[in-house]
Order: structure tokens, then sequence, then C-alpha cells
């Protein structure tokens, strides 16, 4: 694909698989081909690197984090499960909102919590609100582990960021998904590889091999789950499709 922006004109000129199009540069379909490139580029770049909440390192795009956020003060989870912890920064900012919300506590399942992270956890302010799991998100220990710890809560919200292979996020789904209530979500986050396969950094298996097609997969063989993305609470622009890492990730139960 080629595009060429003239910003004397306000027109995008895009050119791909030899067709040209012509479209005014000020609209919401200019606005989603430059976004695409924003994303790949971004990501190559290591942007989502840069962030961090209430002084832990977070990385996901803040749209991304924006959006859950409403969903997670929407619902207001008794128990939020993630997969993948890294340097916790998640972890924080969803524990955070139970704080603001007086309700919650998240749970972190990874295979690998670093020592200097773990510390981190353990001495931030929201620390209470958070208990880490160390083991592989589909060991058989570890899910009941989190099952236990689940028990009892009237609404469970799960997010999938460890592994991100197709077959792994399938795993992870069969075991997560029935512990999510119904009207919540398990997302599967990351989706975004299928589009990163062909830049610097991605790998060509990555078209195939992604989050978003263990979701797909799993919703055509599981009716009492879809793909629905939650709705916008507030929205005065022309912008109806998102910015995010996450395409097809949110599974709701129905």
């Amino acid at each position: 694909m080629r595009i060429l922006i003239d910003t004397d004109t306000g027109e995008m000129k895009v050119e791909e698989k030899g067709t040209i199009r012509e479209l005014p540069l000020y609209t919401p379909e200019a606005f989603s081909l430059l976004s695409r490139q924003w994303l790949r580029v971004g990501w190559a770049q290591r942007y989502s690197y840069s962030f961090t909440w209430l002084g832990r390192p977070i990385i996901q795009l803040p749209e991304d984090l924006m959006r859950v956020q409403e969903v997670i003060w929407a619902l207001k989870p008794d128990v939020i499960i993630e997969t993948g912890v890294a340097h916790g920064g998640s972890l924080i900012f969803y524990a955070s909102l139970c704080q603001l919300a007086n309700r919650g506590r998240v749970i972190g399942v990874d295979i690998d919590i670093r020592p200097q992270n773990r510390t981190a956890i353990a001495v931030h302010p929201l620390a209470g609100r958070i208990q880490l799991i160390d083991g592989s998100s589909v060991d058989e220990k570890v899910i009941r582990q989190v099952r236990a710890l689940a028990q009892g809560a009237k609404t469970v919200l799960v997010l999938l960021d460890s592994n991100h292979s197709k077959d792994h996020v399938r795993a992870e789904l069969d075991v997560y998904a029935p512990l999510v209530t119904k009207g919540s979500y398990v997302i599967a986050t990351d989706g975004i590889m299928f589009d990163l396969h062909d830049v610097p950094g991605g790998k060509p298996t990555w078209a195939w091999d992604n989050a978003t097609a263990a979701a797909e997969e799993f919703v055509a063989t599981h009716p009492e789950f879809v793909l629905q993305p939650p709705s916008r609470v507030f929205n005065e622009s022309g912008i109806s499709e998102p910015v995010t890492y996450w395409p097809g990730a949110w599974i709701r139960r129905t």
C-alpha cells in the first residue's frame, strides 16, 4: 500500500493492488487508514513501552486502557483475573479502579514473576487488592488456585495477556471463560499480531497464529459467548472504529 498525504489540499491518495483511491484527509475513513499504520509503526518502535501507571510500567495502548476502565467501572467486578504480569502495571491499574469503586480484587498469574517486579508490587499501596500466582496459566495446579480464589464472586472479569499464540490463548479460554459471569467479559488481548506479521520484529506465522483467531474459534463452539466490544459511553466524534491492540478481543458472556 502507498499513501500520499497532501496537507495543502487536504486530500489523501491510497494506492493498493493497482487501484488508486482519493479521499478527503479529514474524514473517518482517512483516520482509520492512518491509524492502522500508526499502530504498526508504533508497535515496531515499542510505543506502548513508554507508559507507567502509579509508578509501574504498563505495557498497554492508552486507548485500550480507557476502554477497559469504563467496563470495569460499569461492572464493578468482585474479581479481575489477569494472565501475564510483566512489570505489574496492569495489575496496579485494575487494582486502582477496584480501590476507587471500593470493591474488587485482582489475581495475577505468570509463569515468571521476576523478583524485582514481585517486590515492587508487594510494597505498592494497592498491594492489598492484588494476589500473585506463580506458574503457567494453563497448569492444572494454577487453575485450581484461581478457581478457589474466584469462588463465590458475583462478577468476574478475565484478561488474557500472557502467551498470545493461538493454541495457548485457546487453552486459556477453555479454562478461564467458564469463570466469567453473565454480562461480563473474557478479553483476549493483543490480537493485533495478525496485522504485525510483516513489520520489523513481527513473525510471518502471526498472520494466523494469534489471539484473535483463538477468540473466533472459541466463540464458534460456545454459543453462550459472543464477540461483542463494549459500547461507548460517550462519543461525539465521527469515529466508530477503535485504535486498538485488542481487535476481536472482547468476548462477552450472554
